[in-house]
Order: C-alpha cells, then structure tokens, then sequence
C-alpha cells in the first residue's frame, strides 16, 4: 500500500501543469462543479490544499469561505502549497490515529484531499480547455476510497448523485461518476 504523501505528490505533479495553464481569461467560466466558476474553484482548491496540510499536523480549520486565491503569483504560490501539503503528509505519524475534527482516521482525511486534488483539478482542465490524465496509482486508491465515502458525501451535499456510466468505463470516469459529475461535460461553445 502506498503511503498517502506519496500518492498525494503523483497528483500535485498532475494538478500543477493543470493550474499554470488556466489563461485569465477563463477565470469567471463555468467548470463541471456547477457552484463554481474557474476562479472560485482555485480559490476553494487552495483552500482545501492549505486545510488539510494543516490537518496532518492535527490543526483546527475553518471550511468557510474560501478567500479569492486567484492573487498575485498564485500559480507558483499553488505549487508551493502543494508541496507543502506532501511534506505535511510525508511525516512519520501522519497517517496514525485520527485527523479533524470529526474524527476521521487520517488516512480517510488523506483520501479526502487526494480526492478534491485530483477530481477538482480534472473540473478545471475540462472548464479551461486543457488535457487531465490522473496517475493511475491514484485512481486505483481513490476508487474504493470514494465509493465509501459517497453515502455520507452526498448526505452532506458533497458528491451529487452519481452519474450514469457505460459498461466498461474507466477506473477514473466511474470516480467522477460517483462524485456526481458527467464525465463528458464540455464547457458552453460561445
């Protein structure tokens, strides 16, 4: 079984190109994630990036309001986080015990993370016209992860209900699918 950190960094090097190629100008698009455009998804992404590093230290974290990300030199400032968010999980002791106020055990909380850098980061490739091939390392470890989650995610309005896929689909349209999300969505032509 892989450890969580170095799951956690096979999908930062898949989210960071991802996240450097986002043009302005498609920052106030709509992405698959329809309570979000471009913009407000980085915003609550870096949020969940910053969160969770802080949850591997055992820290309190407040998953209000994400404050607009999208400042600066957030490309880089992004690439920063998510190595930071690896170096947290990296840690002898990470994945032991309980993490959150909730009391996950850690390596729940770690999938969770795992799961919003890779599903998140596919909404903004699909919404700002750019390619997203997630590790195959991570998808095998997110789709059961996800999938017992799910019931409790969409009770909390996290994941919508699952999307209908063909025989046959891929390990990772059958995540997106179970998030809720229609694996084939396509921002608006025009």
């Amino acid at each position: 079984m892989k450890k969580i950190s170095e799951l956690l960094d096979a999908a930062a090097g898949g989210a960071l190109p991802v996240v450097r190629g986002i043009d302005d100008s498609r920052l106030d698009g709509p992405t698959p994630c329809a309570q979000y455009d471009v913009r407000a998804l980085v915003s609550h992404l870096t949020q969940v990036v910053v969160n969770f590093t802080a949850l591997a230290f055992r820290q309190d974290v407040e998953f209000g309001e994400a404050p607009d990300a999208v400042t600066g030199d957030w490309r880089d400032r992004f690439g920063e986080q998510t190595a930071a968010l690896v170096e947290a999980w990296a840690r002898p002791g990470a994945e032991d015990g309980t993490a959150g106020s909730m009391g996950f055990p850690a390596r729940t909380v770690g999938h969770m993370v795992l799961g919003d850098l890779t599903v998140h980061v596919w909404d903004l490739a699909r919404a700002t016209g750019q390619e997203f091939v997630p590790d195959p390392d991570v998808v095998n470890e997110l789709a059961p992860a996800m999938a017992a989650m799910a019931p409790k995610a969409r009770e909390a309005k996290m994941f919508g209900e699952p999307f209908p896929v063909p025989e046959g689909a891929s390990p990772f349209v059958r995540v997106l699918a179970l998030t809720g999300r229609d694996p084939g969505w396509q921002p608006p032509l025009g």
